[in-house]
């Protein structure tokens, strides 16, 4: 056979599955028809039973037969809710998850159960919360890289830039000192430890927004700096737990879990009100587990920027975030990591 003319059976083929395709019921065409059929049937199997059955209909209507009327419209009619209910039952299941699908979440999907003119409803429903989970983790990626590349942009600045400066300002200030009377000296000290104090601030800013020791020296160290830092600026204690033998972990999953960390105490810092900290890290089962706990006033009801970033950073590695908040009773922040490899070597 010629290559046209498997071109052509092949173009015919296609040609016919699009009609099959296009003479299909939309989903609202098929879920009328079926109304209607059970409607037709509920009412041909009551117009036969009267028919058939030994009971009659007089006119004027006689009150002996009143009772057998009442039982069959009842009858009739609860056979016809009965099929509607069951008919749209998954439009109910559907508008339930519709109210509870989460933006900054991972989402349910609904299961077929079986009616077959809502299967096409369903399967476009998930389809789309599909769609817009990937586009909603991509473009998730694509905003929190963009947003890593600024901070690393502007740390690099501040410490080239300004903190360079202020070296220079401190070594031109000292050689003031050295030069100047003796009743100006302590003046300028106190400059001097003025510049000094801004230098030192300059450079935590920059380690904040870019955590060199996280790619120098790992996670952990990572941690134990961010806790140590905030404990001295605080006057807060932080009581670390961490696994020191935790799996290998991606450097995105690093990088999120040291973010998470770091706005979780920067909350504690701004809102807790609190007198001590626990911070843990531990690999549990085929999931890492990142705990902040703090005992301040709790009751975190409005969600702000520093949580939204929180949940969009978790959803970025398909990790999960909870945050348990009881009024008067502190904190709590839960970040569970799903290691990946695990999970499918378990599946196997």
């Amino acid at each position: 056979m010629s290559r046209s003319a498997t071109g052509e059976r092949s173009a015919e083929s296609g040609r016919r599955l699009l009609r099959r395709r296009g003479a299909r019921l939309s989903p609202a065409q098929a879920l009328f028809r079926r109304l209607f059929v059970f409607n037709g049937l509920v009412f041909t199997v009551g117009t036969l039973v009267l028919a058939l059955s030994p009971a009659t209909v007089s006119s004027p209507v006689l009150l002996t037969e009143v009772p057998v009327l009442i039982v069959g419209l009842g009858v009739i009619l609860a056979v016809n809710a009965f099929l509607l209910r069951a008919s749209l039952a998954p439009l109910e299941a559907l508008t339930t998850l519709m109210r509870r699908v989460d933006l900054l979440g991972s989402s349910g999907r609904l299961t077929d159960s079986g009616n077959g003119d809502l299967t096409d409803v369903i399967d476009t429903f998930n389809a789309m919360l599909d769609r817009l989970e990937a586009e909603r983790s991509t473009s998730t990626a694509h905003v929190l890289a963009a947003q890593e590349g600024e901070r690393q942009r502007i740390a690099q600045e501040l410490h080239d830039e300004i903190g360079q400066t202020l070296t220079v300002a401190l070594l031109e200030l000292k050689r003031v000192v050295d030069r100047a009377p003796q009743e100006l000296r302590e003046e300028l000290h106190a400059v001097q430890e003025t510049v000094r104090s801004s230098l030192d601030e300059v450079r935590q800013v920059a380690r904040r927004l870019r955590p060199g020791v996280l790619e120098d020296l790992g996670l952990l160290s990572a941690l134990s700096a961010l806790a140590a830092e905030f404990s001295r600026a605080s006057g807060v204690p932080v009581e670390r737990r961490c696994d020191p033998d935790l799996p290998e972990l991606s450097s995105e999953a690093e990088l999120v879990i040291y973010r998470i960390a770091q706005e979780s105490l920067t909350n504690v810092t701004r809102h807790a009100k609190a007198s001590r900290v626990w911070l843990s890290l531990r690999a549990e089962r085929d999931t890492v587990r990142l705990r902040i706990t703090d005992d301040g006033c709790g009751g975190v009801v409005d969600e702000g920027a520093g949580i939204r970033g929180m949940r969009e950073r978790a959803l970025l590695i398909g990790a999960r975030l909870s945050i348990d908040s009881p009024p008067g009773e502190g904190t709590q922040v839960l970040l569970e990591v799903p290691l990946a490899g695990r999970t499918a070597e378990r599946g196997r």
